[in-house]
């Protein structure tokens, strides 16, 4: 009877411990994975705050952050950073984003005094055309310009020129009609804003080559006899004033995804898969003479939920996301490279904690 009584309590323990180890993983489920489902997204709120799962110490400790987080590189060029983000929270991944977009400055073209323009373009199109255009100039070198200055000096202001004539071609053919070879000057572009240096910005800046990033942006047509006579003033400003003086073209991020096969995928439903997710996402594999499918690259998924349409390969597919690893993707306008905005942008951070931790120590110390 001990020994029955025995084998029981054995037998009720591991049914406990089996029924614990199957809620844990769920937990770990809610607490570490977006689930893409047909018809909802379930787990997209952040649940690990202190207190909130027993068994489960989610204290905040710097040397598990260290541990934990990472940034890996993973393609670069002079425009454009894709690098991963793992083992943050959104809230601060989102932080960058948005720092990136409005809060790391740049230089820009805030006032345009026109002295002529005869062409068809009016004043204030022209003058917002010629704000929108990036201007190749390090805004670390440069101050903000004091509220109320209306002369720039050479710490806070670039000048830039346009002056610019529309002429016939004595050298045209008597029957030619393309404008290119009739006329000179005809088509009116940014690398015709020339850099006005003031005071000593010629010495100071000698290397910099400043002007527009791009000289191929049309500005206006014009045709004979038409002019544009115009000085532009460049300063110091952040994206949250004017999307003008924002540094990025895009600044996003996407949660990693994670594709899991829960059962084996054969034949002409492997195909029928692999098709259903981006190129690269699932490939097939010959496996004994029969064709199977298989997640090579869950990276390069959209998150499409296309095979949930299919009632007969739903079931074959878990969808998910990782909720503390991200992608981010950083386009830079050309003013300056994408590697060096996201570093300005974390020292934009820094200081916003620096200040808000100094403003609790003045409120304690009164």
């Amino acid at each position: 009877n001990s020994a029955t009584i025995s084998r029981a309590k054995l037998v009720t323990s591991m049914k406990t411990l089996a029924k614990m180890a199957a809620t844990m993983s769920n937990v770990d489920e809610i607490r570490n994975r977006v689930i893409l489902g047909e018809f909802d997204i379930k787990n997209v709120h952040t649940t690990d705050y202190p207190g909130n799962y027993p068994g489960y110490d989610d204290t905040w400790n710097l040397q598990k952050f260290q541990k934990n987080f990472r940034i890996d590189v993973v393609q670069m060029d002079e425009t454009s950073l894709e690098f991963d983000m793992v083992g943050i929270d959104a809230a601060i991944a989102n932080a960058f984003r948005r720092i990136l977009l409005a809060e790391v400055p740049t230089m820009a073209v805030e006032k345009v005094l026109i002295y002529n323009n005869t062409s068809i373009i009016q004043d204030e199109i022209l003058a917002h055309r010629l704000g929108l255009i990036p201007i190749k100039a390090d805004p670390r070198l440069f101050e903000y310009r004091n509220a109320g200055d209306e002369e720039g000096t050479e710490i806070d202001t670039i000048q830039l020129q346009l002056k610019i004539k529309c002429t016939r071609n004595p050298r045209a053919t008597k029957d030619s009609a393309d404008p290119r070879e009739l006329y000179l000057n005809h088509m009116v572009y940014s690398k015709d804003m020339k850099w006005a240096p003031i005071g000593n910005q010629a010495d100071v800046f000698a290397d910099a080559n400043i002007g527009p990033v791009h000289g191929d942006i049309l500005l206006a047509q014009l045709r004979p006899g038409q002019e544009l006579d115009i000085v532009m003033h460049c300063v110091k400003g952040i994206g949250q004033d004017h999307a003008k003086f924002s540094p990025v073209a895009t600044a996003s991020y996407r949660l990693l995804p994670e594709i899991t096969l829960m059962e084996t995928v054969e034949g002409e439903k492997a195909e029928r898969l692999k098709r259903c997710f981006s190129p690269g996402v699932i490939e097939v594999e010959n496996h004994g003479g029969k064709v199977v499918a298989k997640v090579v690259n869950s990276r390069l998924d959209t998150c499409s939920r296309e095979v949930l349409r299919h009632d007969d390969l739903k079931n074959a597919v878990k969808l998910a996301r990782v909720r503390d690893h991200f992608i981010f993707s950083v386009e830079s306008t050309g003013i300056l490279a994408p590697d060096v905005l996201v570093t300005e942008a974390i020292k934009v951070l820094m200081t916003k904690c620096q200040r808000f931790l100094n403003e609790l120590d003045s409120t304690e110390m009164e």
